[in-house]
């Protein structure tokens, strides 16, 4: 459904603003259940972090994310994505660390070439790895529940007691041995619970960098385990702990989204930012557009980071002090720094010799050689303002989809730790982004030699990009900080956990809220569910 300046002024169900594929998914479902909705992008193409863009002369990939594997199965099904474009190819190439000397550890879904590679560091760790991934094939079935749970309100009284039951409930599922598992996975530092279970550097700094993908901490940070948590409920095309890419790049999973929310009526707007949430004595009407025209609902729905939301777009006079506090106090900052580059040929690993397609070309390899590195990357982030040796994670989309890139040639995906979004002095990171993306190109190429030559050309975003390209505030990918703090009933905070705000008629649906960040489509149907519920029970208008 295409939106003219007329219809725009015609009174919508629902507004959602941005088009951040959680937006797309709570729109979806609300237009399945017979809502009138609008969607307001500012830019012009929906799908926020998830699209796929030109950044090179023929060249296309996914600019910001950019694996699938967390995608919740139910919204693929209920959205009927798959008749609406979405198509999941399975990368089986699994991950491996290009270590320093020509060394490498691979972890593949092979598990006898697995066991052999790890031994070759340690035969204690091959087995407690085993150990390991088996309790957590079963934590992660209680992590599936509960980030499908709405979290209980600290602050709701009796009311709060059967969102606390429900909890309860996910959380009995787990057998009791493996409760101070998943205890642990939520309070210690990512050092601390490695350093428990192996011994060898090398495997240390592999399985160590699952917890620090959009976590700009010291691997001894207390709580900084549990982002590796987060990364282990995921499936793809049934499979579990598989990952995947869209035929297309990413944003063929929020063009499916679209074509979706527009066949059940829906109207998308794009490079139509949202100015100003209208609120008439404490209930949300609608929202003012950037060229001033009126979209009047009596559902206004935030796919934007809590800050933009609460500090930019909300009058300050119908934000509550101590929601004030907590928005000023919100921690984004993920460190990440992301690169494409169209190059002219595979990478020529030193661990594994040749320009030919070969299984690690179809899987991830990590430049993560220990924890001690990794750590020296967040310091220099910390204090120079980016890592002088970041951590890498290499992923050649193309060779599952030869369509993003002229025939005989292919992307490198980059994404990178640690660069911080606030830099020392008066360095800018509109002068500081080449000399950034030349150390992540000479790090590649110190375990790939002929990387540098093979560069055609690149697009860089750094933390400042990321936020002024995608509305991240600080430049972080999963709105906000995942530490405890800003987690469950915490996420965004006291009050708010629901996807309710203190505006009635207002309603946040982004990574901001539960269960946060990633490309899984959660805080969206979740939302949907709560704005639903509502509706069913007339809470609100």
């Amino acid at each position: 459904m295409t939106v003219t300046d007329a219809a725009t002024t015609a009174p919508f169900d629902a507004v959602l603003i941005g088009g951040g594929h959680n937006a797309l998914v709570t729109a979806g479902y609300l237009a399945r259940a017979g809502l009138k909705v609008a969607v307001a992008e500012a830019r012009h193409v929906v799908g926020g972090a998830c699209v796929t863009e030109e950044f090179w002369p023929g060249f296309h990939n996914s600019s910001c994310s950019y694996l699938v594997g967390l995608l919740a199965p139910e919204v693929i099904r209920d959205l009927d994505l798959p008749r609406h474009g979405l198509r999941i190819l399975e990368r089986d190439g699994g991950v491996m660390s290009a270590l320093p000397g020509g060394g490498a550890l691979e972890l593949t879904a092979d598990a006898q070439a697995t066991r052999r590679s790890i031994e070759q560091f340690s035969r204690a760790d091959a087995g407690e790895y085993e150990r390991l991934s088996a309790d957590l094939d079963v934590v992660s079935d209680t992590v599936r529940r509960l980030v499908r749970v709405i979290p209980p309100e600290i602050d709701a009284g009796l009311s709060g007691i059967p969102a606390a039951l429900r909890t309860a409930r996910a959380l009995r599922s787990l057998p009791r041995r493996l409760r101070p598992l998943l205890n642990e996975l939520m309070f210690n530092s990512l050092g601390g619970f490695l350093d428990a279970r192996f011994e060898s550097d090398a495997f240390k700094g592999l399985y160590g960098v699952k917890g620090l993908v959009g976590n700009m901490v010291s691997t001894r940070s207390s709580g900084s385990a549990y982002v590796l948590l987060h990364h282990v409920f995921g499936e793809v095309n049934g499979k579990r702990g598989k990952w995947g890419q869209p035929l297309g790049g990413m944003g063929a999973i929020t063009q499916a989204m679209r074509n979706h929310l527009e066949s059940r009526g829906g109207a998308v707007l794009t490079g139509r930012a949202v100015r100003e949430v209208l609120v008439e004595k404490g209930r949300a009407k609608g929202v003012v557009l950037s060229d001033g025209a009126r979209l009047d609902a009596r559902l206004v729905i935030s796919g934007v980071t809590p800050k933009l939301l609460f500090e930019r777009l909300l009058d300050p006079n119908w934000v509550p002090d101590e929601v004030a506090r907590r928005i000023r106090g919100w921690r984004c900052r993920s460190g990440t720094f992301r690169m494409n580059v169209a190059i002219s040929e595979l990478p020529d690993f030193v661990a594994r010799p040749g320009t030919q397609l070969q299984r690690h070309h179809n899987g991830t390899v990590y430049v993560a050689p220990s924890l001690d590195y990794l750590d020296a990357a967040h310091d220099d982030a910390r204090h120079r303002g980016y890592a002088r040796k970041p951590i890498v994670s290499v992923m050649i989309p193309t060779v599952l989809d030869d369509t993003l890139a002229p025939e005989g040639t292919h992307i490198a995906s980059l994404f990178c730790q640690h660069f911080n979004n606030e830099l020392p002095g008066d360095e800018s990171w509109d002068t500081l982004r080449d000399t950034a993306a030349e150390r992540v190109i000479d790090t590649v190429t110190e375990v790939a030699p002929n990387f540098r030559r093979s560069v055609i050309g690149y697009k860089a975003l750094s933390p400042l990009d990321l936020e002024r390209e995608y509305g991240l505030t600080g430049g972080d990918i999963f709105h906000g900080e995942m530490h405890l703090d800003q987690l469950f009933s915490m996420r965004p905070g006291p009050g708010m956990a629901g996807h309710r705000t203190p505006v009635k008629g207002l309603y946040q649906c982004a990574s901001g809220t539960h269960p946060g960040g990633g490309v899984t489509g959660l805080p969206g149907m979740n939302a949907a569910r709560v704005i639903l519920n509502d509706l069913r029970w007339r809470r609100v208008a």
